[in-house]
């Protein structure tokens, strides 16, 4: 998308939507008079392992796993963990026990990705750090995670453009490379297109077709881009076929006025409708109430498609935080709404390369983020930057090759991958060179890097005892929680 989507956001919210967040929160505050609770969103754009998170962080509470980072943990004042059902009956129950069982089970599986919104609630009863609080009798907090796909996440920025702005933006993008080749289809009937000729039902089902194949082009692991609104277009769930996600944008100007009963009118109609029984409600339903987010990337996809992916990345990280409403909370933001204090932006996959490279990959993400952290930093929020592995699939192994050492990553590849002309059984442990990150994170966002990388999937591994291996997940508990439990 453009550089400017998103930078007005909230504009087109009213005061009618504003009392929407301040009920939310008044109803927020009253549930947690009696025991403390945080709101955790987890979402991430595609394939960066918002589900693994959840089960992995569950799990390691839940069975009191080693984490060093984690102060409560490591110095046993988490005297007990457990879940207890969800507060909001509305939302689907995160489905730990399943994607549990998918980790663990004779096959080793990854759990499927996040499809649609859902909520687990776990409780912690520890003992406060001070004297006097631990006088005062155990603490309690309740921490409601939501999570939801990263593809509602690039929603957000739609709250602040018109259907026009929106059509001109995307139409903009889609003519620059890499994205003019993926919409040659939806380019050609676009062309078509009379944007002020009377409205026609097929015409605006052909369009969303093909705008939606376009976008599932551009998310393909050859291009891997990110910035791909409208959200559910990708992932329409129980939407599928409906008229809100029957448009698709038009050859028009971003303040192009048109005749009623245009093909103009009825996707614009469409796209309003969709922003206000789609967007709005996740919106103020969910998003507006979270305290904490963290945002998992998979960069080390991008990395391999190549510095357009990087780019696009970039853009889609500042248009969905240019949404987020970030800040310092106090009792009175407990009444008028919540904000979001704590950020941790992830850089998720971090066992696929070698621990020489995790700080390179955080500052990779660090300069993604920059401008967007930098805002929200000084809306008073605290930011925090992580390359992170919730569970870790591989080991690291040093192979000489040609009289040089390589630092590689080994476990088992998952069944069907390949490197050059090896084709790996699903069976057999492998060792692999995945790469070096360059040392200067700059580069990372220029031509030069695509073929250099070398990353496959691997299979989940094998659990000892009840703990997974992990990178980093002890130090973004610490941030994302440790304050709430001293």
């Amino acid at each position: 998308m453009g550089a400017n989507l998103g930078h007005d956001a909230l504009k087109r919210i009213s005061l009618f939507d504003n009392a929407r967040i301040a009920a939310g929160g008044l109803k927020d505050f009253a549930s947690g008079l009696a025991t403390p609770t945080l709101r955790l969103g987890v979402t991430g754009l595609a394939r960066s392992g918002k589900t693994v998170f959840i089960t992995a962080i569950v799990h390691a509470l839940l069975n009191q796993t080693r984490l060093p980072l984690f102060d409560a943990q490591a110095q046993g004042r988490i005297t007990r963990a457990y879940l207890e059902p969800q507060p909001d009956d509305d939302l689907p129950r995160f489905a730990y026990e399943d994607h549990l069982a998918h980790l663990t089970g004779g096959e080793r599986q990854w759990p499927e990705s996040t499809r649609r919104l859902s909520q687990l609630r776990l409780t912690l009863d520890y003992t406060p750090r001070g004297i006097i609080a631990r006088n005062l009798g155990r603490g309690r907090l309740h921490i409601d995670i939501v999570d939801y796909p990263g593809e509602w996440l690039l929603d957000l920025p739609l709250l602040g453009l018109t259907y026009q702005q929106w059509s001109a933006e995307t139409v903009a993008a889609s003519r620059l490379a890499p994205r003019r080749a993926l919409a040659r289809d939806w380019h050609a009937m676009l062309s078509t297109l009379d944007p002020m000729a009377p409205a026609n039902e097929q015409d605006a089902v052909k369009a969303s077709q093909l705008f939606t194949a376009y976008l599932a082009r551009c998310r393909g692991s050859d291009a891997s881009l990110s910035a791909l609104p409208p959200g559910r277009f990708l992932m329409p769930g129980d939407l599928a076929g409906s008229p809100l996600l029957t448009f698709a944008p038009l050859d028009i100007t971003s303040d192009a006025s048109f005749p009623r009963g245009s093909l103009t009118a009825l996707m614009a109609r469409r796209y309003d409708s969709y922003v206000a029984k789609v967007v709005k409600p996740f919106f103020f339903g969910q998003f507006a109430r979270l305290d904490r987010q963290i945002v998992l990337v998979d960069a080390l996809s991008a990395l391999n498609a190549g510095p357009d992916a990087m780019r696009d990345l970039q853009r889609a990280l500042s248009d969905v935080l240019s949404a987020f409403r970030h800040g310092a909370n106090s009792w009175a933001s407990a009444l008028v709404g919540r904000r979001i204090e704590r950020i941790v932006f992830a850089a998720a996959k971090a066992d696929l390369v070698h621990h020489t490279s995790h700080d390179r990959l955080e500052a990779i993400l660090n300069l993604i983020v920059k401008d967007a952290s930098a805002r929200a930093e000084y809306s008073g929020a605290d930011i925090d930057i992580a390359a992170l592995a919730a569970i870790r699939a591989t080991r690291e192994a040093t192979v000489r090759q040609k009289g040089e050492d390589l630092a590689c990553i080994a476990g088992i590849p998952q069944k069907g991958e390949t490197i050059g002309s090896a084709t790996f059984d699903g069976e057999t442990e492998a060792a692999i060179f995945p790469g070096d990150l360059p040392a200067n994170p700059e580069e990372a966002l220029r031509d030069g890097l695509e073929g250099a990388l070398h990353f496959v999937k691997f299979r989940p591994p094998l659990t000892v005892g009840k703990s997974f291996p992990q990178i980093r997940l002890d130090r973004t508990l610490e941030f994302l929680l440790g304050d709430r439990l001293s």
